[in-house]
């Protein structure tokens, strides 16, 4: 199943304004960067995204929001954010906004 072309650019609006963004195609849809980290991601299943790991558990507390897991392993400071949870875009912009921080907050990639 493809990713959500809508979503994807949803995410890109909100996301293309930063410098530093850059889109790839990667994870089965798009992942959004921020100095060569990713920040979020437009998978099938919703939209990936990157947070600090101590704040992740405040995180999965929001409703329609898991800890991403792949290949049966969950990775810290990865969460899937479920299409109920991004239906507005005050709500898709809280969780890019998430993932744009923590990105940001960590050393550039060249």
């Amino acid at each position: 199943m493809p990713a959500d072309e809508a979503l994807v650019d949803r995410v890109r609006t909100l996301i293309e304004a930063r410098a530093t963004t850059t889109e790839r195609r990667q994870f089965g849809g798009a992942a959004f960067m921020v100095g060569g980290n990713v920040a979020c991601g437009v998978l099938p299943r919703g939209l990936l995204v990157r947070c600090d790991p101590a704040e992740a558990p405040t995180h999965l507390e929001a409703s329609g929001v898991i800890p991403f897991e792949m290949g049966g392993r969950v990775s810290a400071g990865w969460l899937l954010v479920g299409p109920e949870a991004i239906a507005t875009d005050e709500a898709l912009a809280r969780w890019v906004e998430v993932g744009t921080a923590f990105a940001s907050s960590l050393p550039a990639k060249g």
